[in-house]
């Protein structure tokens, strides 16, 4: 049996799926806080009676793709560790925010979202509208924290493994 020298296997190239995997979620985590929902707040939308539904259709979906996201981080940044293709500086600190960066999806998907849209639903439909609850504010200020720390954790890793990756094609 000859075997080709020539043919290689290729590893995965983690540090580009990590890259692609932040920057995706990264966008879409901008366009949903900065153009979608204040399009859907100035539109009056928030005070129809299947808001709350429509809410929690749309976040129950994107909630998941950030799981697939956070998942994805976590993993390339521990398999870039292992292979010692991290900037030693950065390794216990980007763990450490990969892994909260996970706790904070999920406390976004299985938590905030179904009482924040259970709070939201209206249950009767021959009822008016009814005023928001003072518990929904202080759970959006939640979201909004902990949203705001996401996105200031995903643009640090971000960088930092952009200027790991440019610092191996450098070497």
């Amino acid at each position: 049996m000859a075997t080709n020298p020539t043919v290689t296997i290729k590893q995965p190239m983690w540090q580009t799926i990590v890259l692609f995997s932040l920057g995706f979620w990264l966008s879409a985590c901008l366009l949903l806080d900065l153009v979608i929902l204040p399009s859907m707040y100035a539109a009056g939308m928030m005070k129809t009676a299947g808001f709350a539904s429509a809410g929690y259709l749309l976040f129950g979906m994107f909630n998941r793709i950030e799981l697939l996201c956070a998942a994805l981080v976590l993993t390339g940044i521990l398999t870039v560790v292992k292979r010692h293709q991290f900037n030693e500086k950065w390794t216990i600190p980007a763990i450490i925010l990969s892994i909260i960066l996970l706790f904070v999806v999920l406390i976004d998907t299985y938590t905030l979202t179904p009482q924040m849209s259970a709070l939201a639903m209206q249950l009767n439909v021959f009822e008016p509208v009814q005023a928001i609850p003072p518990v929904m504010n202080q759970m959006q200020q939640g979201y909004w924290m902990l949203e705001l720390f996401k996105l200031g954790s995903s643009g640090i890793l971000l960088s930092w493994m952009y200027r790991n990756q440019q610092q191996r094609l450098a070497s």
